[in-house]
Order: C-alpha cells, then structure tokens, then sequence
C-alpha cells in the first residue's frame, strides 16, 4: 500500500518511515504495531505489511534520508544499523513542497522553510498543486495521514465551513484568510477519494463540508490528535477510579518536550488546539468536570524525549483525600509512528469493505475522535476489535 505523509520529514514520518522499511526487511519486528496483534492476523489480506511513501513538506531537505539522520543526529532514539540498514529506500523518498496556510507563529520554529505560498499563488493554484502531487503518487491503495505540526485555531466562517458548496466557494473566491493548511489537504484527498486520517489536533477533516465530501466521494476518513503518551494513560488510568467510584478532585498534567514539535507548541496560537484536546478527555471518561491544569512547555534539551508529570487528587471511602502520581518519559516518535501505519492499514480497509464517512471505530487512536465521546482506552479497543471481527 501507499501512504502520502502531511508533513513527510518530520520525526514521527521518517521514524514510521524507517519502522516500514525495517519490517520489509526483517531488520526490526512489528512490536508497537495494534494492526499486527494476532487478533487483526488477516489484516494483511486487505492492506498488506509493505509500504510506499510520498508526501508534502515545508522544510526543504534533500531526501527522507536526510531528515532521518538530522533526527537521528538530535535523538539518538534507536539502533543507528536500522538506519543504516534502510538507508537507499529513504534516499528515493522525496517530498514535495507543501503549504503552511494561516498554520500560525509556532512555525517560525521550524527555521527555514519554503511553501507554496511563497510562490504568489491563490487558494485554487494550492489546491492544484497539492491535487497533482497527490495524483501523480496515488492508486487505489493509497491513504493519506497528516502528520504535519499543530496549526493555530482556524477562522471558523459557517458560510465556507458548514457547507461543501462553501468551501469550494471560498477557494474560488480566493479567501485564504479562512483556510488553513490541515483543511486544504484534507479537502485534497477527500476530493481525489482517498482516505484521510488527521494524526494532529489540526482541524484536518472534521469540518461539516469536508464530513460532507466525504459521503459524496464514498472515503472513509478518521481523526483527530493520535493518542500516544500523556493522553494514553490518561484515558487508561481515569476509567479505574471510575469504575472504583472514586472521585477525582484535580488532575494536573505538566508536559515537557524539545524538537521541532516543541518549537512550535512554545507558541500560544499553535498550543491552544493541543491543550484543549489534552484537557477534554476527563469529562467524557468521569462524566463530570474535576479542577484540572494542562500544561506544554518547550525544554529544548529533551528534543524528542517527551516527559509528563501528572498529579491526580482524588476522594475515596469516608472523605478521604488521597494523592496518585505518574510520570511519562518516552521518545514520542516512537510511540506515535507505528499507530500511523496502523491507521493507515485500517483506514484502508474500511476502504475495501465499502465502509465511508468518518470511521468513528478508529477512535482508539485518537485524543478527540470525531462522532463519538468514548476517549476510555478500554471501550475503545473493543469498539475497534468489535467492528473489525464483523467486517472481516
């Protein structure tokens, strides 16, 4: 199968990348990949274990090889011979220069850049340009995952979002001050059928004339923020002082990270949509609102080392007020590039059973599903386990 990467250098890309073509051949295991548990074991007949790549960038670099060792060179974040190993499949890969639309200040972090909208070109001449790299790549087995970096909070206008015949309006009439980056390629591979998963808190798809375009083009879609750290044992840990009746008082998570991403979540415009889908998981999982604090502080040292600390105070038998704490310390393109090859898989499977709209059974990956309110870790995999044995 084929995958069309929003943001092709960055480090969860290049590590899913390198991750891909170490399974090709048989340099690493499948170990992180859901898609692989023995349960999905006959996934492979509908989206095999072997993977293409293509994809759009704004950081101008050679090659995927090139923005592999620059992270590897930060990082250090696994065996140097996997790379090494992978070295002339990634030399192949090049991305295409992309758009960073209204995506907001935090990119200025990511030090020189080159878009599409460097060239003076409109909205349409965009989506143009984005719909013949993505043809040009594309067959009936490619799916399309942004992995780009957090955008700031879009101009909401119900007249060009709510409706599909308004979105299209807005890119004839040119009016880029309500478009973004996430919107327009989502729009893209909606527009050209294929299927479209939004790994970012970016509003990607999950606008009411995108959701629409998917019906109309018969493409299943699925977002949005993949869930792969802090958020994950969020979701996990919270349904047990639930199901214990526990009463949770305040949870604080504080969150420290470098790297690119980092650079960008240092800016208030780019952290706003990440702390909201942080911070919403709480209630959908108690069914009520504790004081809570959900914090993101760039600490350039860590690059891609991301570290939470979270405080939990919660109210048990007879008044008692008790304390849990928690650390997360993991190398956040580790835990985040196998789910992109699984969402993927998925995403493409849902293709070949018929299946479009958004495929709110995927929610497992996601901070903030869309169509759903299930952020419990648990019901979620049984919803996907679930729907998968039925369609099989």
């Amino acid at each position: 199968m084929k995958i069309w990467l929003v943001g092709a250098y960055g480090i969860v890309s290049t590590t899913a990348m390198i991750g891909a073509k170490g399974l090709e051949k048989e340099i690493v295991d499948s170990t992180g990949l859901v898609s692989e548990l023995p349960v999905f074991n006959d996934l492979r007949k509908y989206a095999p274990l072997s993977f293409d790549f293509g994809g759009h960038e704004i950081r101008m670099l050679e090659n995927a090889y090139e923005a592999s060792m620059e992270h590897w060179e930060l990082n250090r974040h696994f065996d140097i011979q996997i790379l090494d190993g992978v070295k002339e499949e990634l030399e192949k890969i090049r991305a295409k220069k992309g758009t960073a639309l209204n995506c907001g200040t935090g990119i200025e972090g990511l030090g020189k850049i080159k878009t599409l909208e460097d060239d003076g070109l409109s909205l349409k001449e965009i989506v143009d340009a984005i719909k013949k790299d993505m043809q040009s790549f594309s067959d009936d087995e490619t799916v399309v995952i942004n992995v780009a970096s957090t955008e700031a909070m879009p101009n909401y206008n119900k007249e060009y979002h709510n409706t599909l015949d308004g979105f299209e309006a807005m890119i004839d009439e040119n009016k880029k001050e309500f478009a973004t980056a996430s919107m327009i390629y989502a729009y893209t591979a909606l527009k050209l059928g294929l299927p479209y998963g939004n790994f970012t808190p970016s509003v990607g798809s999950s606008l009411p004339a995108l959701k629409e375009l998917a019906i109309k083009n018969k493409v299943p879609h699925a977002g949005n923020d993949g869930k792969t750290g802090e958020t994950l044992v969020k979701t996990t840990l919270a349904p047990m002082f639930a199901y214990r009746n526990l009463k949770i008082l305040g949870w604080m998570g504080y969150n420290i990270l470098g790297d690119y991403d980092g650079k960008v979540l240092s800016y208030a415009d780019n952290k706003e949509s990440k702390v909201i889908s942080k911070d919403s998981v709480l209630e959908k999982v108690l069914g009520y609102s504790p004081y809570s604090i959900t914090e993101i502080e760039f600490f350039p040292s860590l690059v891609d080392n991301k570290t939470a600390f979270d405080f939990i105070h919660f109210q048990g038998f007879l008044g008692t007020k008790m304390k849990f704490y928690f650390i997360w310390d993991a190398i956040d393109a580790i835990v985040a590039a196998p789910l992109v090859l699984d969402i993927a898989r998925f995403l493409l499977f849902a293709k070949k059973k018929g299946l479009c709209g958004v495929i709110k059974e995927l929610g497992f990956f996601f901070k903030s599903p869309m169509e759903t309110d299930v952020v419990n870790t648990h019901k979620q995999f049984e919803i996907l386990l679930d729907w998968y044995l039925k369609l099989r």
